[in-house]
């Protein structure tokens, strides 16, 4: 007997693991309903770019153990190996490379049941909010075909968004777990610096920038995810410990009375697309009838320098990467084999002297602290995710502006996310408002160091009294 788009749907990850425990699905009921979806919308959407089909045939197979034993994924391609699948980080230059091992957290998900089948599609080393590559062509949104799906997780997020998968990997530098959830109306949840394992092939990744998780329908999806991967690695330069009881348990307590601040200007007191300001003036009054204090504020930091500072480290390591790379394959890069814009931007990355690079550590610490006293006053901060709705199509296309345009287009479209890998705190997207058009909008809630427990706490206790699962793309 198959499945049914709609009965597939009706499930979270969890939901799907619990019902194959309790044999009421089969898992290859539940793999051919993926698959199936897959084939019927990704030419639409163009969110998966790699489908493993030894990896299929391995799913039929398997035993469905573990918490999320039988559920399909894929994995990001960016950042995390895959043993024997393509890495190409959304890039020409990439293209052929393979590697012969799994991350751990790619190890962990395994060991938790997960069936990876292939790969998600990213911008370009991560750099743009949109996917739209020369490599495999641009991520449609679910929700309009004519949109952006958000970046650089944004195929993870359209995959989601398109009912293909419940739930799925997902990484975030500057923002791209976040943006593309909003963009999709999904939970999205950068965790904090420290809580995911990095290695074996990274170490501090991206100086504390890089974060991996996923993003998901429902946010017990995001705590079980988290159960499953948290925790640190064998040599692991640092770590944030996991809470003793379970994320997922959690979620059945209420949080604290929290001290809520809130505001819709950018932090460069900038305004935000009229939607994006009534998302967050809704939101804050619905927290308020939760029982939070809820009241207007926001940390005061020069979110222009601490931008320059991340994005120079962010480039630098692109452009060690690319020689790195340059030395695997024997010769020097070709610019066909680059976008235009990240041609550009490593060009001049390359010209960053050490005493330059060395000396963003100190701005970065400078503005960090600033806002982080600003969290020893406040619980969480709640903004919009983005600053206007999902952009058409091209308005941030890497082959077609200037470094100078991009980075224009781009900061002004996600001023909110970015601060937040650099102080390395829980921040977490929900979907909690549609525009007039019918376009998804994300609020962000931003929580203190470590606290991924009582954030994750917060957006369950919201989930229950404004649930958004029932509410999904038209595709």
């Amino acid at each position: 007997m198959s499945l049914r788009f709609d009965e597939y749907r009706a499930f979270d990850a969890v939901g799907l693991a619990e019902a194959i425990r309790r044999k009421e699905l089969q898992p290859h009921e539940v793999l051919d309903a993926a698959l199936d979806r897959l084939q019927a919308v990704n030419p639409q959407v163009n969110a998966i770019t790699y489908l493993d089909e030894a990896a299929v045939a391995e799913a039929r197979q398997a035993p469905a153990a573990g918490p999320l034993g039988g559920v399909p994924y894929f994995i990001k391609d960016l950042h995390a190996p895959v043993r024997g699948m393509p890495l190409t980080h959304g890039s020409r230059l990439f293209a052929d490379q393979r590697l012969d091992f799994d991350s751990e957290t790619v190890a962990r998900l395994r060991q938790a049941g997960l069936r990876i089948l292939g790969r998600s599609a990213s911008s370009e080393f991560g750099m743009s909010p949109s996917v739209e590559t020369a490599l495999a062509g641009p991520t449609r949104n679910p929700w309009d075909l004519t949109r952006i799906a958000g970046g650089s997780s944004g195929g993870a997020a359209a995959a989601v968004a398109a009912g293909i998968l419940p739930a799925t990997h997902a990484t975030d530098s500057g923002g791209s777990i976040r943006i593309p959830a909003a963009c999709n109306g999904l939970v999205g949840l950068k965790p904090t610096r420290g809580l995911l394992p990095t290695g074996p092939h990274r170490g501090e990744a991206s100086h504390g920038l890089s974060h991996e998780h996923a993003v998901t329908r429902s946010v017990r999806d995001c705590a079980a995810l988290l159960d499953a991967t948290a925790g640190p690695d064998v040599g692991a330069p640092y770590f944030t410990p996991p809470p003793a009881e379970s994320f997922l348990a959690l979620l059945n307590r209420p949080p604290r009375r929290l001290r809520i601040a809130f505001t819709s200007h950018t932090f460069r007191q900038q305004p935000s697309h009229p939607e994006c300001e009534a998302a967050v003036l809704e939101t804050a009054r619905r927290l308020e009838t939760l029982g939070h204090v809820v009241e207007p504020g926001a940390p005061d930091f020069d979110a222009g320098a601490l931008s320059a500072a991340t994005g120079l480290l962010l480039l630098t390591g692109l452009a060690a990467q690319l020689r790195a790379r340059e030395a695997v394959l024997g010769r020097a890069a070709r610019e066909d084999e680059l976008e235009p814009v990240t041609w550009e931007a490593i060009r001049l990355s390359q010209k960053v002297t050490g005493v330059d690079y060395a000396s963003q550590f100190t701005r970065i610490n400078q503005e960090v602290r600033r806002i982080g006293r600003f969290f020893q006053t406040v619980d969480v901060l709640l903004t919009p995710t983005l600053a206007s709705p999902p952009l058409p199509l091209g308005t941030l296309s890497t082959q077609a502006l200037s470094l100078n345009e991009f980075q224009q287009a781009a900061s002004a479209f996600c001023p909110f996310t970015g601060a937040f890998n650099a102080t390395g705190q829980p921040a977490i997207s929900l979907p909690l408002h549609w525009t007039a058009e019918g376009l998804p909008l994300g609020v962000q809630l931003v929580g203190r160091f470590g606290e991924d427990a009582t954030l994750l706490q917060l957006a369950a206790e919201i989930e229950r009294a404004w649930p958004w699962f029932q509410r999904t793309a038209p595709l």
